[in-house]
């Protein structure tokens, strides 16, 4: 069929520029080992950081969930949708969060889509971070507010666009929580300081900090000891929770309102039963086996110190997520292809995700790796680096 020409040519100079890349399909559970094209290699590109995704309790949560309600629900949640299960989860993660209310949307994508433009109009000013996710930037694209950009985790320059933007009716300051490409940690004292001086409201996406940091992985808010003082916080339930969903967690006078005016919230089908009840037992296993976060972050502490001592270059991480950045585009993805060879799946990261010069291989341990798996991978990638001029 003619008329889609001018994309293949397009991915022809993808290819021919080594920037092109295929979905690779895991033949096994997600786990510290995967399958790919029959062959047992170490992944490192998950975000199961917990090993919840395969969790014995999760997995008999969701088998049951099926066995009393059906593979599906079959409706949205404002007309036939709402079980008692979807209100259960809400209840249990506003309590885990320590805000008023939660509501569950269809993906942590569309949980920052339907926040941002339902509370934002003309009369406002959204204040946002230069690193921040696609999705918050796609959500400040739906909205009518005026839109501020200041330089990644800069405060003065956070404190130059509060200052230019006073005569707005409402400023939201919105931050990544943990950075997805980087691994830093947003300066959130900081921002919440200047919030306060300024009225401003805080809007804080913990996609990758919730089960990871904070107390039993309640987040960077709860880390840094902020519980009452950010607005709004934004979670996922697909990362390290290891199923599928996002919420927000605020007052109850927001979630009522994202309720009637939250569009992905309003024209998606709930969640099926199965994911809502895994859901739930996920919170329970964070509450109740805190040991999986310890063993996350000492398999991190080991992982990232064998990376520096080899001379990659690992950014400003502080999370589990380790990139090692090698720069040119299609030497990240030939690093990538070599580890592969080596049996280490780690994906590589270019242009658009990360500005251009600054791709690199994103590594993500969780608290499922052995220390002998994760000294494997060492090896692999001081054998592939070393070969490839990086180290």
């Amino acid at each position: 069929m003619k008329g889609f020409e001018y994309l293949q040519e397009e991915l022809d100079s993808m290819k021919e520029s080594g920037t092109f890349r295929s979905l690779v399909p895991l033949e096994s559970e997600q786990g510290s080992r995967v399958v790919i094209n029959g062959k047992e290699v170490i992944q490192l590109s998950s975000n199961n950081y917990l090993g919840l995704t395969s969790h014995p309790r999760l997995r008999k949560a969701a088998l049951d969930a099926v066995e009393k309600y059906g593979a599906g629900t079959g409706s949205v949640r404002t007309i036939a949708g709402t079980f008692t299960m979807h209100e259960e989860l809400e209840k249990k993660l506003a309590d885990f969060k320590h805000t008023e209310a939660s509501l569950v949307f269809q993906s942590g994508f569309t949980t920052n889509q339907g926040v941002l433009s339902a509370i934002l109009s003309p009369e406002d000013v959204v204040i946002s971070d230069e690193l921040n996710h696609a999705s918050i930037i796609d959500g400040i694209r739906l909205t009518k507010a005026a839109r501020k950009v200041y330089k990644h985790v800069d405060m003065k320059d956070l404190e130059r666009a509060l200052l230019e933007s006073k005569d707005y009716r409402k400023r939201l300051i919105v931050t990544d929580g943990v950075f997805s490409m980087d691994g830093n940690i947003a300066p959130l004292p900081e921002i919440v300081e200047l919030a306060e001086k300024y009225d401003a409201l805080i809007m804080v996406d913990d996609a990758h900090a919730s089960g990871v940091l904070g107390k039993n992985g309640r987040g960077t808010v709860n880390h840094f000891g902020l519980d009452g003082r950010v607005h709004i916080q934004v979670g996922t339930l697909s990362k390290a929770i290891g199923v599928l969903g996002g919420y927000v967690a605020s007052t109850k006078t927001l979630i009522d309102y994202l309720i009637l005016k939250g569009r992905p919230f309003l024209f998606s089908t709930s969640h099926p039963p199965a994911v809502t009840m895994a859901c739930i037992e996920a919170v329970n296993v964070l509450l109740e086996e805190p040991e999986l976060i310890e063993r996350l972050w000492d398999n991190t502490r080991f992982f990232k110190k064998g990376l520096q001592s080899l001379g990659f270059n690992t950014g400003k991480s502080q999370t589990p997520i380790t990139p090692i950045i090698v720069g040119e585009e299609a030497l990240s993805h030939h690093f990538s292809d070599r580890v592969l060879q080596y049996g280490v799946f780690a994906q590589g990261i270019a242009f658009p995700t990360v500005a251009k010069g600054m791709a690199r291989v994103r590594t993500i341990v969780t608290a499922q790796h052995s220390k002998e798996e994760l000294q494997e991978a060492l090896n692999a990638f001081e054998k592939a680096g070393k070969e490839l001029g990086i180290i």
